[in-house]
């Protein structure tokens, strides 16, 4: 909570510890830990099992940011755990599914060559109208459709389904219902994973509140772009106060290319910074996460004080280099 918990700190410090030996347990670090197949898939019932396997992995790497965020470790029964080993377990989840386990089977219907061609899905199994115009009642469809041993006629692809037993064995049979049955909550957290995993092991910050009103975007007159320099923002190396750019991604729209930069500013102190005032020219576009008050920038609306050793990020958009971005003023408390 970022010093905001006030009186519910113990409860909100009982959550934090229920979250840590989840993790831990997933890592197989902790002093009970989750079962697991021989070939590594995470393993908590028969029927439709990837639900689990695929929230527990997108928690992962939640948690795995949060920890580099800190700059801290899992602290385990059997030892530490890095934010980036999480990153890697959840990896190793995603690796199984889609076909990195011992029957070389991916269970996202479509992926790879070996994958589930039975699905448990009436969209699946049943003929298109197109080739059979013909209306399907509910019974006919069952008693027609249900078990029949042919491939299904319709490929529901990038449907995940219920996965493996306890041992890595899988029967690609349309009735066996608890392993060949989709469901949307067995792929929404994998896409989770998914975006996640594609932005590397850089780690992202998870301090800033989500649930805060964004401020108004501040607006500059937008000038022509200039040939982008990819300088770091200079500071002083006695200055208690950091200050990291770097460009995310860009664009083009209309002829003309975007970027969109994330600006780190870090209390490298052992004290608070209060009243921090920073001075920002060059900026031809929209900023986020700053108040801008008089011809400076302070704080934003939901922080009054950065503690020792944290950071704040703000981030804008606009054609051009980064712009020029200095502490003008700050109080040490």
């Amino acid at each position: 909570m970022q010093g905001k918990a006030g009186h519910h700190a113990p409860v909100f410090e009982k959550y934090r510890q229920k979250a840590e030996y989840f993790m831990c347990s997933l890592i197989g670090k902790g002093s009970r830990n989750i079962q697991k197949t021989p070939g590594g898939l995470i393993y908590r019932q028969r029927w439709n099992n990837m639900q689990f396997v695929t929230s527990a992995s997108f928690l992962a790497t939640v948690y795995s940011d949060y920890l580099t965020s800190y700059r801290g470790s899992l602290k385990c029964a059997a030892g530490n755990v890095t934010p980036s080993e999480l990153l890697s377990f959840a990896k190793s989840q995603v690796d199984y599914l889609l076909g990195d386990n011992p029957r070389a089977t991916s269970y996202m219907v479509g992926y790879g060559n070996n994958y589930p061609r039975q699905v448990h899905h009436r969209g699946s199994s049943i003929v298109s109208i197109k080739v059979n115009p013909k209306f399907v009642a509910c019974r006919q469809g069952y008693a027609t459709w249900y078990t029949r041993k042919a491939n299904d006629p319709n490929v529901l692809t990038g449907a995940l389904v219920g996965g493996p037993d306890a041992y890595d064995n899988f029967a690609d049979e349309r009735d066996n219902y608890e392993q060949t049955e989709p469901a949307t909550y067995n792929n929404a957290p994998l896409l989770g994973i998914l975006a996640r995993l594609a932005g590397g092991h850089g780690g992202y910050n998870q301090l800033l509140p989500v649930v805060s009103p964004a401020p108004n975007p501040v607006i500059a007159k937008l000038k022509p772009a200039l040939k982008p320099k990819w300088t770091p923002t200079p500071a002083s190396s006695s200055s208690p106060i950091t200050i990291n750019q770097k460009m995310t991604t860009s664009w083009n729209h209309k002829g003309k290319t975007y970027y969109r930069y994330s600006t780190v500013v870090t209390n490298k102190s052992y004290k608070t910074v209060k009243a921090l005032k920073l001075s920002i020219s060059k900026l031809y576009g929209p900023i986020w996460g700053l108040t801008k008050s008089g011809n400076s920038y302070g704080f934003p609306e939901w922080l009054n004080s950065l503690p020792a050793g944290k950071s704040l990020e703000f981030v804008y958009i606009h054609a051009a280099s980064p712009a020029d971005v200095s502490v003008s003023s700050y109080n040490l408390a």
